[in-house]
């Protein structure tokens, strides 16, 4: 491998291993464990949870630099957990995943808060590339 090439990923890991916290709220086992295993190779602490009631037990216990949630179906189950994270917090980013786009949910999560609305399957480079966009530092001068 090119020296330079190692170098540089030595610099992304360090960048990514001093940003923090992802709160992941994923219904389905196999794409809470996929994203959490993407996010976790790539240094982050993951707090990953199959649903919204667990998801906003892990807000409430301790700060998050980042939330990813599913939609859920059309009636947007995630609202719940978007809308008590960005109470406790109203510049924390909130992206929300679904399976099959909705435009009313769409609507709904923007005009609430959320700072991107993808759909899945992700490949391991948008779940990354969405996350290192919107993540923030734990420490942010006030």
């Amino acid at each position: 491998m090119d020296p330079s090439m190692a170098s540089r990923r030595t610099e992304e890991h360090h960048l990514f291993v001093s940003r923090g916290k992802v709160l992941l709220v994923e219904p389905d086992p196999r794409d809470r464990h996929f994203y959490s295993e993407i996010l976790q190779q790539r240094g982050l602490e993951v707090c990953a949870c199959a649903s919204y009631l667990e998801g906003i037990r892990c807000l409430d216990s301790g700060p998050v630099d980042l939330v990813v949630i599913n939609q859920g179906s059309s009636a947007f189950e995630g609202r719940i957990l978007l809308e008590r994270a960005l109470m406790i917090d109203r510049h924390l980013p909130v992206v929300v995943l679904t399976r099959s786009v909705d435009m009313n949910c769409y609507l709904e999560a923007m005009q609430l808060g959320a700072v991107d609305y993808l759909e899945k399957p992700l490949a391991p480079t948008e779940i990354v590339r969405a996350v290192e966009t919107h993540l923030r530092p734990r420490c942010v001068a006030a």
